[in-house]
Parts: C-alpha cells; structure tokens; sequence
C-alpha cells in the first residue's frame, strides 16, 4: 500500500482524491487543511486522518504528498516535504516569487526526491498525442507554434492579487506548452495586454486579454493567445506547422456530433470549463506520480519545468509593461 498526505481539500485538491481513490492500492492517510469542515468530511469519504503538517510528514509510511493547498503555502510545503524524504506533487506556481522557487528547487535537489509539478495540459490526451506525432516527425520541421487558451467567464477580481494575475495564474500552463512543444528554450518574447472584459481586473493592475510571442534560438515561432472570458465555453486549441503539413488539436464538446442541414452545419459549443475539458488530463497525472513513487516512471512536468514556466511569466509581465521585447536568458 502507497500512503499519501493530502495539502488542501478544496476544489483541485477533491479531484485528486477522487482519482487516488481509483487505485486499490494507494490510500490517502492524512488531510491537511486550514478548513476543518472539508477536511473532515473529505477525511470521512476516503477513510483518512485529519491532522497537521508535522505528524504527516513525520510518518515514515507516507510515500508521498499531494499539494493542492493555496499558492502561498507551495514552497514551504515542498521544502517541508522534501526534507522529510517524499516524493512531491505540487500544483502550478512553485511560487510567485521567482527567487523563492529558485531556493526551494535547491532543497529539492539537495534530498533527492522525486518532484512533479500540475501541467496538466501535458496529459491531455489530444494534446499529449500531437506532442507525439510532432516528435515523430510527422509534419517535418516544426516552424511555428500557435496555442488559444480562452476562459469562458473571468474569475472574481478579488482574488486575483492572490493568484498572481492573468501570466502567472492561467498563461503559465500555455508558456509551459511552448515550451514542450518547441522543444529548445525560447530566447526572445514580445507581449501586449489590455483589460477589455472587467473593469475591476484593471483596477487591481492585472488584464484580461492578452498574446505573447516567443522565437527560439533556431528561429522557431511560437504565439499564445489568452482571454478570460468566450462566450461559446473554455477554448482549447494547439497547432503546430512545419515543413510537411500540420498538427491541429481542437476543442472537446459533450459528444462531439454536430448537425448538417438546409440553414447550416450546426456543431456543440464546447466544454464549458476546466473540471470537464481536463478531467482524462488529471487522471493521467495523478498515475504518473504514482508511477513515479514506484520508480516505474519519471514526472512528465517537473521541478524545473515550472522555474522555467515562471520565468516567461515573469517576462510576460515585463515585456506587457514596458512595450518593449525581452532578451530571456
């Protein structure tokens, strides 16, 4: 039996634990979380312990940790967590300090232990497949990467001084695509934002509406476009172009049928949001973290992937501010 500690039993921290529970072999021991309530109720449903963050890593049969808590308590955790010898799950950011998640992948790295980060769009299975056909060299040499990445509503503005605003909370996911996609680090980055949808977003100094372009050391091209709110549902789309054709990886609807008639081809709008688009996406996560535990497999997005992914935040921001292009190291 693999026994893990839960940090944090709120909405990513639930689907987790529901997709732990498929593995008659894994057991969630311990929740910790600040909210008593959740904790003992999700503690009720998978038979688990509510207790602190001491006595769950103080127990030698705990494998591994889940953190799903808020982005402020992610690095200490992971600290904590690695110097007690566990193997670390963390959801995106590190955090948003960009020298904090240096220090906390020095400890990592100093215990030797095993660390996957939540990008999770790496497990989607459309997208998970494209990555693959582009690696076999189905369309020749990758020349340019597009990815739409749209909301279906803004979240509430009150929370977003927390999440650290639109590249840091919801780009950061499509920079870490680029990334992987790309397969060589981007070198130069243009970005423009505005704030078209929320008045209150801008007030509070972030936006809602933004593109980013990244060009590679090779002269491979990539550009991101992100809005907080379609109105059609989340919108979900990568292509990438080469020198033999191209890879498209669309949209997921309910059922995926659409209707053709005298007035016009009518098709489902899609997924309405994340819980839905990306559900098979969590599900493969979690099995490779727990491949990883195993030693059976290695995280597909880890400690590095997500310093990398802040640091294009981080220049996002920069280049979004000033107007001007960044040199990224």
């Amino acid at each position: 039996m693999i026994n893990l500690c839960l940090f944090g039993a709120g909405r990513i921290g639930s689907i987790h634990a529901a997709n732990v529970s498929q593995h008659p072999d894994v057991h969630i021991k311990y929740i910790v979380d600040v909210n008593q309530t959740i904790a003992n109720q999700m503690a009720e449903q998978y038979g688990a312990t509510v207790t602190d963050v001491d006595k769950a890593l103080e127990d030698t049969t705990v494998a591994g940790v889940i953190i799903a808590s808020s982005t402020d308590t992610h690095a200490d955790l992971m600290i904590r967590s690695a110097r007690a010898g566990k193997t670390i799950f963390c959801e995106k950011p590190i955090d948003l300090n960009i020298n904090r998640v240096k220090e906390c992948l020095q400890v990592i790295e100093d215990a030797q232990v095993e660390c996957a980060l939540g990008f999770n769009r790496r497990f989607d299975p459309q997208f998970n497949q494209l990555h693959n056909q582009l690696n076999q060299g189905k369309i020749g040499e990758l020349q340019m990467v597009s990815i739409t990445s749209r909301d279906p509503a803004p979240p509430p503005a009150h929370i977003l001084p927390a999440t650290g605003g639109l590249f840091r909370d919801m780009m950061i996911h499509d920079l870490d695509m680029a990334r992987w996609l790309l397969g060589e680090e981007p070198t130069k980055l243009f970005a423009s934002a505005s704030c078209l949808i929320d008045p209150a977003i801008g007030e509070l100094g972030d936006v809602d509406t933004a593109m980013v372009v990244l060009k590679t050391a090779s002269g491979k091209l990539c550009q991101i476009s992100n809005s907080r709110q379609a109105v059609y549902g989340y919108d979900q789309r990568i292509e990438v172009f080469g020198s033999k054709g191209m890879l498209q990886a669309n949209n997921n609807t309910a059922t995926n049928l659409s209707f053709s008639g005298e007035q016009g081809v009518i098709s489902e709008k899609p997924l309405y949001f994340f819980l839905e688009r990306y559900a098979d996406a969590y599900k493969a996560e979690l099995d490779n973290f727990i491949a990883t535990i195993r030693g059976t497999e290695k995280p597909l997005a880890n400690q590095h992937d997500g310093l990398q992914a802040l640091a294009l935040a981080d220049a996002a921001l920069e280049s979004a501010t000033t107007g001007k292009q960044v040199i990224l190291n």
